[in-house]
């Protein structure tokens, strides 16, 4: 394995809840109202300091979409997934975009998300089991 280099952003940054290793800043949030299995969620049009795990194809509330996750290069633990392919036309927006989840990040303000189950409103995605 190489050596890890780390890009340290500037303004107000989302980090890894576990480790603090930055992984996006809030001018780059697409969408606040994702779910997943764990809460709230965020879409990101870009995300830093993560590894792709392998693609995988997931039934989620708005359709089959071709997924990855990610990975903090820090600690290694999974802080959400990417969108590699959306099967559907109206998603395919999401495509080439990551999803933070919001219990497994620091947000600006230095808080952190406890709460792990809220209703699911429209727009939200998730696995569907």
């Amino acid at each position: 394995m190489g050596r890890l280099f780390v890009v340290n952003l500037e303004g107000r940054i989302y980090s890894c809840k576990y480790c603090r290793t930055h992984l996006a800043v809030t001018e780059d949030i697409v969408s606040k109202s994702f779910h997943s299995k764990n809460g709230k969620a965020y879409l990101f049009r870009k995300v830093v300091n993560v590894t792709l795990g392998e693609k995988d194809n997931r039934v989620m509330m708005t359709g089959m979409h071709t997924v990855a996750d990610i990975f903090c290069v820090g600690c290694g633990s999974i802080v959400g997934w990417k969108y590699e392919t959306a099967h559907e036309k109206s998603q395919k927006y999401k495509e080439g975009k990551s999803v933070l989840e919001r219990l497994k990040v620091f947000v600006p303000d230095g808080s952190n998300y406890w709460v792990a189950h809220e209703a699911h409103v429209g727009g939200s995605d998730t696995d569907v089991v």
